[in-house]
């Protein structure tokens, strides 16, 4: 068992973090210098916590609603093609931003807004659309903090409580500012006031529609890490909205949602927060 479980967490972390994951986050964590938040306020407990394993999942499915912000995806993104290529950049962005020196953190800010200005293009009715428009940032920022809030909350070791709760979503609304967000949320109703405002651009898309089944059903995966991966999906899919699980063909199971998804939910983030303790990216680098 213990074997497995070392060969599961090596697993995990490559398919995440890349293949050069180990010396990034040697980078990130051991580079001496001032950062943009301290190392136990809430955005550091909830971004080097398990549970975003769960909440990332989420806020790739809650993202894909929103016409144009997945029209982007499709025709820009190798989500099938490079989809742990794009996970492993994507969690390096948080990281950097969360943990690494605040010049590393600005620098990953800028490459990140010239990549925005560069992906441009017309929906089916002929209206462009721009990664750079802060009303399509605004919308990935608050799926993605609402995702990493709740999954943090249902299955983080510590979940905030009271104003830490609203002291995470103002600290995220920092980077989110320096992105090209306008007025980003900064507490926690905030951020469900502007979720609801999005909520008539939202639709499922056959394009939604096809990403989401394979990011559920069609995961390039060695055999080993399918079972977990597909416990980490349901846990995702537990936590949508109800209101979203038609437009995007996802289940809706109420009961085992409550029960046996979180059981398994919580001790695939349990296991995976042993897998990534500190030391871990030392051993995982060396059989690399």
């Amino acid at each position: 068992m213990a074997g497995v479980r070392e060969r599961l967490g090596t697993e995990l972390f490559l398919r995440v973090a890349g293949p050069d994951g180990a010396k990034h986050a040697e980078r990130i964590h051991g580079t001496p210098g001032p950062r943009w938040f301290e190392p136990d306020s809430p955005i550091a407990r909830v971004h080097g916590d398990a549970a975003m394993f769960v909440g990332g999942i989420r806020a790739v499915l809650l993202q894909t609603l929103h016409p144009a912000a997945m029209r982007g995806v499709a025709e820009h993104s190798g989500y099938r093609g490079d989809m742990w290529g794009r996970l492993a950049r994507t969690s390096r962005f948080i990281a950097v931003t969360t943990f690494g020196t605040a010049d590393d953190a600005a620098q990953a800010v800028a490459a990140v807004r010239a990549i925005h200005e560069r992906v441009t293009g017309t929906m089916p009715d002929g209206t462009p659309y721009a990664a750079s428009d802060p009303h399509l940032l605004g919308w990935v920022h608050a799926a993605e903090i609402d995702s990493f809030l709740l999954a943090h909350t249902v299955y983080g070791e510590e979940p905030l409580v009271g104003a830490e709760r609203d002291t995470y979503v103002a600290q995220a609304a920092e980077v989110a500012r320096r992105l090209g967000v306008v007025d980003p949320p900064t507490t926690e109703a905030e951020l469900a006031a502007t979720l609801a405002a999005y909520r008539p651009e939202l639709r499922g898309t056959p394009e939604a529609r096809d990403a989401v089944a394979y990011l559920v059903l069609h995961p390039e995966l060695p055999l080993l890490a399918r079972a977990p991966y597909g416990v980490l999906v349901a846990a995702a899919v537990g936590l949508m909205p109800r209101w979203t699980r038609w437009p995007l063909r996802l289940p809706w199971l109420p009961v085992s949602e409550r029960t046996v998804v979180r059981a398994l939910g919580g001790l695939a983030t349990g296991t995976i927060r042993w897998a990534m303790t500190p030391g871990r990216e030392q051993r995982v680098l060396r059989k690399a």
